[in-house]
């Protein structure tokens, strides 16, 4: 959208897209399957476009475009057109003696016009996922992308409008006034992917209007390594999870590692063979590494990282080019619980290791902090699983791998605590932009006097009877018989 986007514009194209959704045209399964199938069709004809733009703002390698971005995209398509009907279809429910005879069903109804306010770091799955479970769901739709990704923002800006029916789905560009304008509007939902700072200012402007959110926030997510795993395997795992994701720009990715006293220097010699073989002896050159997103996120990690109270900590890398925006994978171990480090997300190629002296004291670690958007395990001991999943508090989990549980649309995707509220992704999706509408139905048969008045004593034995579920007793009231 062009320049000058303000209160009154933003208010515009609200409007246009409320009447768009009180046209009804949003609501038929013909529509939504409609503009799905346009979104897959962007995906097949503009990957090369998709790629290009994901490179110019976060210079990721075109493999991680594809798997992390692009394909998820895909599937996530794939998925909703496949169970739409499915998921439109109204669920019978059982009724009660209390509407006998009668029938029941929830029917899920468009909230209305939906506000999207997406993230840099992966700018296209961020931007479309929540897209493809708002049109499913039968909405109208504004998509604010992220600024931080210029490129991509621009793609979906210029691109978009081909493959979708523009008078219902719209592109707002822009930063901090454009989205303090959409903000200001009433709409039916938002979700807004980000930090938990800007997530309190959405919630705040959304509590004007009583508009329900989806805050998606991340958080600092912790990886416990027992000693008894295969450490080959978890090393691989935790590497590919932490900067094999955007050089650990993902609101999921590894923050840092708990383990045990005496695991700990086989864990780092086995996370620096790791590296090395799959970023080479100078990661600064690797082509198969993303650079941090700007310059002011740079300057945010060399503050962690340069932190008096890490000094002496690092194991491995610290390397870094200022002008190129790249930071080698870090590992630092034994970082002081007071630590900037330790306080905020690291959001980069930074990972902290924190050593105790039983691995079950990490999960009161993990608990004194704001829950994580997700906690992983590495460990074989099954009793140490349960125990994990009982304890600690987290969006989701993984037992013995890292980030895989968003490549399943049958999970929800969500944070709790500080990490968010809400959940998408699948049919979640399309019931966080639904409401669940209750419907009773009745004939006019049935009717019985005793639920209106004047209510005798005869009657109030029978309603008592009904209402607790006592059928002893409403066949004694029924009868006439009575205690002495």
């Amino acid at each position: 959208m062009e320049g000058g986007f303000d209160g009154a514009g933003a208010a515009e194209v609200v409007a246009e897209l409320r009447e768009s959704f009180e046209s009804g045209r949003t609501r038929s399964f013909e529509w939504r399957v409609a503009q799905l199938k346009g979104i897959a069709r962007l995906i097949v004809e503009k990957e090369a476009e998709i790629t290009a733009a994901l490179d110019d703002d976060l210079a990721k390698p075109q493999i991680e475009s594809f798997i992390g971005e692009i394909s998820m995209v895909r599937e996530s398509c794939r998925f909703a057109l496949k169970e739409l009907k499915r998921w439109m279809k109204p669920e019978k429910v059982a009724t009660s003696v209390t509407t006998f005879p009668s029938s029941a069903k929830v029917v899920s109804e468009p909230l209305g016009v939906v506000l999207i306010i997406s993230a840099w770091n992966y700018p296209f799955l961020l931007s479309i996922d929540p897209v493809i479970g708002a049109i499913a769901a039968g909405n109208a739709v504004v998509l604010k992308p992220s600024e931080v990704a210029p490129a991509t923002s621009s793609f979906f800006a210029r691109i978009l409008p081909d493959y979708v029916d523009n008078s219902c789905i719209r592109v707002v560009e822009g930063s901090i006034p454009e989205t303090t304008a959409l903000l200001d509007q009433k709409f039916d939902k938002i979700l807004y992917t980000g930090n938990a700072r800007v997530g309190r200012i959405v919630m705040t402007a959304a509590a004007k209007h009583l508009t329900p959110v989806v805050l998606e926030l991340g958080g600092k997510c912790p990886v416990l390594v027992d000693s008894n795993v295969d450490i080959k395997v978890a090393t691989r795992r935790i590497v590919a999870g932490k900067w094999g994701c955007n050089s650990g720009q993902a609101c999921i990715a590894p923050d840092y590692i708990i383990t045990t006293k005496s695991f700990a220097p086989k864990l780092v010699d086995a996370l620096k063979i790791t590296l090395e073989k799959f970023y080479g002896k100078d990661p600064l050159e690797s082509a198969d590494l993303s650079r941090i997103v700007n310059s002011n996120h740079f300057k945010r990690l060399m503050n962690l990282l340069d932190d008096e109270k890490v000094s002496g900590t690092i194991v491995h890398g610290g390397q870094r080019n200022e002008k190129r925006l790249r930071i080698a994978p870090t590992i630092l171990l034994d970082v002081p619980s007071d630590s900037l480090i330790m306080k905020e997300e690291v959001f980069g190629p930074l990972l902290p290791i924190v050593t105790v002296d039983e691995l079950r004291e990490g999960f009161g670690l993990i608990n004194s902090k704001g829950k994580p958007l997700a906690a992983y395990l590495f460990t074989k001991d099954r009793k140490l699983e349960e125990k994990f999943v009982k304890s600690v508090s987290a969006g989701g989990m993984v037992i013995n791998d890292t980030i895989l549980q968003v490549t399943n649309p049958r999970l929800p995707f969500g944070g709790v605590g500080e990490s968010g509220m809400g959940s998408y992704h699948g049919k979640f999706s399309f019931d966080a932009f639904s409401h669940k509408k209750a419907v009773l139905s009745r004939g006019f048969g049935g009717d019985v006097s005793m639920r209106y008045p004047p209510y005798t004593a005869h009657k109030q034995k029978i309603l008592r009877g009904l209402i607790t579920g006592n059928i002893i007793a409403v066949f004694l009231a029924l009868i006439g018989w009575t205690r002495h």
